[in-house]
Formats: C-alpha cells, sequence, structure tokens
C-alpha cells in the first residue's frame, strides 16, 4: 500500500474546464491507488454561487465525463467549496474559516497547498492575500503554491511576478507547473543517460554530433487568437516547454537523486546557455507564419478569425542553441515548434558522430540516432549499423525499438496527476525552478526584441508542410539535417 499523504488542497478557479477535465479526475485517481485515504481534503473557490453539495455533483460528474466512472461516495465528502473573489481581501477569512474546520475534521496537520488554476494576472494577488490575511499555517509541516503557466510574458513580468511570490513563499515552497515535464517519455530521458553506460559515458561533445527536439501540432491557431496573436510558438512553445525539456538533456548527471541536486545541475547547464545579439539571433533562427494548405482548403494564419491582416506573429520557430560548457562547446542543440505541419509529435533525437567506414572508403557510415518520442505514442527507437545480407560486405541501418505496452499505458500517471502527487510528496524535480524560468525568458526575450525590429514576408510555409525551407537551410549549414521528416 502506498505511503498516505495527509493534507489540504485548496483548488482557486476550481469551476473551470482545467479543474473539471485534468484537476478533479487526476486526484481521484491518486485516492483509487491509495495515496490519499482518509487524512485528506479539498476545497474548490471561485466566484461562482454554489453549494458544497452542487460542488461535489460538480466534481462527480467531472470524474464519471472523463474517466467513465462513478466517484467514490466516500471520497467526495472530502470536498467543500466556498464562493470567494480573490480580489478582495474580506472574502478570504470564510476561506480561511472552512480550512481550519475542514484541517480539524480531518486531521490534516496543518499541511496546506494552494493550486492557482486561475488567470496569471492574480498569482500574486492571491499569494499576497493568503498571506496577509493568515490562510498560510504556522503549525503544519508545509505551505506549498502550485501555479499554471504562463509564468509571465517577458523576463520583466516574470520577475515583478517573482518578486510578488516571493513576498509570501520561498522558492522552495513554489511548484511551477509544466505539463511536459510529467510526462513519462520526458521523464525517461534522465533513466536512459544516467542509467545505462552506453549513453551516460557518450553523452558529451566527444560523441554527440547534434541533438533535436521537436514539438510539432497539426491544429492552426483554432479560437485562441486572442492569445496566440501576442505569444506566437516563440513564448507559448519554446519558453516552458521546450525549454525544459532541454534541461533534462543539457544538464550534467546530479550529485544525488534529489530535487535540490538535479535543479543545481540543470541550473548550470541554463546559465551556461548562449543570449543571441541581434545579428546572432539572425544567423541561428528561424520564423514562420503558416499559409494555406496545398489544396487551399484550410485557411492560412492571416486569414484565421481574430489574426490582425498584417500579423507578424510567429506559428513556428526553429533554432541553435549553444552551451558553453566543457561538455557541450560545440554541440549544436536543434529545436522547433509550430502550428499546422505535417504531423502531431514531441520527440527528441540525439545524432551521434561516425567514424570513418572501414568496410568502404568512399561510402560514410549513417550516424547512430537514439530517438526518444513522447507523444503521440510512447517509443525509444535506436538505430545503429548492421552487417547487409548481401554477399558483399556492405552494412545497412537497423533500429532497434521499445514501445510503452498497454499495461505500462494503463498504470501510467497522467502528467497533471503526477504534478499533484509529487507537489503533495515535496518533490520538485519536475517543476520548474526561478532561475530556469529566468534564463529562459533572457534567451526568449533577445530573439522576440530582434524579430520586432525586423520585417519578415509571411506566410512562408505552407500548411500540411514541415516549416519553412530556411529550418531546413539552418542545419544544413552545419552538415547536419533534421532526423524526423513528418
Amino acid at each position: 500500500m502506498p505511503k498516505e499523504i495527509t493534507t489540504l488542497v485548496t483548488f482557486f478557479g476550481a469551476t473551470g474546464d482545467l479543474a473539471k477535465r485534468k484537476l478533479f479526475p487526476s486526484v481521484y485517481n491518486l485516492y483509487k491507488k491509495g495515496f490519499l485515504q482518509e487524512h485528506f481534503a479539498i476545497i474548490g473557490t471561485s466566484r461562482q454561487e454554489m453549494t458544497t453539495e452542487e460542488f461535489q455533483t460538480f466534481v462527480s460528474d467531472s470524474i464519471k465525463e472523463f474517466m467513465q466512472e462513478d466517484a467514490d461516495a466516500d471520497f467526495i465528502r472530502h470536498f467543500d467549496y466556498e464562493k470567494a473573489d480573490i480580489t478582495v481581501a474580506a472574502d478570504y477569512a470564510p476561506l480561511k474559516a472552512k480550512i481550519e474546520k475542514l484541517d480539524q475534521e480531518f486531521a490534516l496537520n496543518g499541511n496546506r497547498i494552494f493550486y492557482m488554476s486561475i488567470a496569471p494576472r492574480f498569482f500574486g494577488t492571491v499569494a499576497k492575500y493568503l498571506k496577509s490575511e493568515e490562510l498560510l499555517s504556522t503549525n503544519g509541516e508545509f505551505n506549498r503554491l502550485m501555479i499554471e503557466k504562463p509564468f509571465g510574458v517577458s523576463f520583466e513580468t516574470a520577475e515583478k511576478l517573482q518578486n510578488e511570490l516571493s513576498d509570501a513563499f520561498s522558492e522552495d515552497q513554489v511548484y511551477r507547473i509544466d505539463h511536459y515535464l510529467g510526462k513519462e517519455m520526458v521523464q525517461n530521458i534522465a533513466t536512459l543517460r544516467f542509467g545505462n553506460p552506453i549513453f551516460n559515458n557518450a553523452w558529451n561533445k566527444d560523441y554527440i554530433d547534434n541533438i533535436q527536439v521537436t514539438l510539432s501540432e497539426t491544429l492552426g491557431v483554432e479560437d485562441r487568437a486572442g492569445y496566440y496573436d501576442t505569444a506566437g510558438a516563440l513564448r507559448d512553445m519554446i519558453q516552458n516547454h521546450t525549454m525544459q525539456v532541454v534541461g533534462w538533456l543539457a544538464m550534467d548527471e546530479p550529485t544525488e537523486w534529489t530535487d535540490t541536486a538535479i535543479r543545481e545541475a540543470k541550473n548550470k547547464a541554463f546559465n551556461a546557455l548562449k543570449i543571441y545579439t541581434p545579428e546572432e539571433v539572425a544567423e541561428n533562427f528561424v520564423r514562420g507564419q503558416y499559409g494555406p494548405d496545398a489544396a487551399n482548403t484550410q485557411n492560412g494564419y492571416l486569414q484565421e478569425k481574430d489574426v490582425p491582416a498584417d500579423s507578424q506573429n510567429n506559428t513556428y520557430v526553429a533554432g541553435k542553441l549553444e552551451f558553453a560548457t566543457d561538455r557541450w562547446n560545440g554541440v549544436p542543440f536543434y529545436i522547433r515548434s509550430g502550428k499546422r505541419l505535417a504531423a502531431k509529435t514531441t520527440r527528441i533525437d540525439v545524432v551521434f558522430k561516425q567514424d570513418a567506414n572501414i568496410f568502404n572508403n568512399t561510402q560514410p557510415l549513417e550516424k547512430n540516432v537514439l530517438s526518444i518520442i513522447v507523444d503521440p505514442e510512447g517509443k525509444i527507437e535506436y538505430s545503429i549499423i548492421a552487417k547487409d545480407t548481401t554477399p558483399e560486405f556492405k552494412t545497412r541501418p537497423i533500429t532497434l525499438e521499445w514501445k510503452v505496452s498497454a499495461d505500462d499505458k494503463a498504470q501510467t500517471p497522467e502528467p497533471y496527476e503526477r504534478m499533484i502527487h509529487d507537489t503533495m510528496d515535496g518533490n520538485g524535480s519536475n517543476f520548474a525552478d526561478w532561475n530556469g524560468v529566468a534564463v529562459a525568458w533572457k534567451f526568449v526575450d533577445a530573439i522576440q526584441s530582434a524579430w520586432d525590429a525586423t520585417h519578415q514576408e509571411f506566410p512562408n510555409y505552407v500548411s500540411g508542410s514541415m516549416g519553412p525551407v530556411a529550418a531546413d537551410e539552418l542545419l544544413a549549414r552545419d552538415g547536419h539535417k533534421w532526423v524526423y521528416e513528418g
């Protein structure tokens, strides 16, 4: 039986779509698996008028809708509701009273988690009132704050938010969610690296030619133009998801397997990331915007609803990252992410250097490639060189492959389930810390600033392709090519 976790979680924005689709089903999974038993309580709060009984029905219905099963009645009795306007200090008093009541009822020992499933502009406000209105426990083991992305829209805004949070919470109490870090195959990066000497000993500039990270989507902007036209792929996908995945790839082996040591190792890599000048941005980064598809059945970005006709927003980004460390000096990390591409996938391709071909001096050997496919299916591929079956002594590439089984999938926690459990358990390994967030914003801000100062002719790639030709040329200048071609 798993170790029981004792805690109270207050969900701000508890009647929203995220809570309904992800958060409450995730909490129920933790209950079914035994992590939550008797000593837990959940408080939902929002501006919506709702009784506790109505909220319990809302939670039960959300579990049935997304898990196709009825919630256990004993589970539902741990839920309570308190209407509150999070911008009004006085509304925190009844919330405090309810927290203290449930703490006594379920013997929660003052252990408290506050989950912000709300608009980012309110993060600092809620943190301030949690402290000033004394909702933070003074006699429990922990107070923890869970925050959804985006954490700011630039380094300046992120730093302002960080300062606001720091007035109420210490860094080790803040859990910044990036659900990509909760994906099972992203977590496999560390196991593959540090659990296998063949990779661990070769994970450096002496053996690795380049590393590629691809996060591609087939959908367009859909109905999100209001947000997306101010964010683009650069802020929406590169600053957070992509950079956090790169952190696992670029870090040194931690001194021990603890969240503190893992973050130290990641930050050493992040702090060695080269921040580009405008001239270097032009040399190392490509931006794109999708046009109609080849059959002209899909709109281009500029024809999408609520998109300005002269928008310079990027729906595609490709670029090269450089780390000034002994491990990675001279090894390019290529990243790309975009909308309306040929396939939906998240994958990492590690391309190894290849020695001269002793079997045929006129024919170079193909390079070994380790591929970690995160989505749409969990898979690991390792492309190596073997003998062909022809009478002549020739070589051919073969691929060793492992896929996540159906049984493994059934047992694998969803990212939000893992994130909520890790926070309850006090494990910050799979959350972004302030240093990593700050470096990512400084890096992205330099790129966005350079792009804002120049005009790009759009559209420059066809919907259904893998992006602009310039993205292929970026790698070709270094003698490389994208492993994944869609």
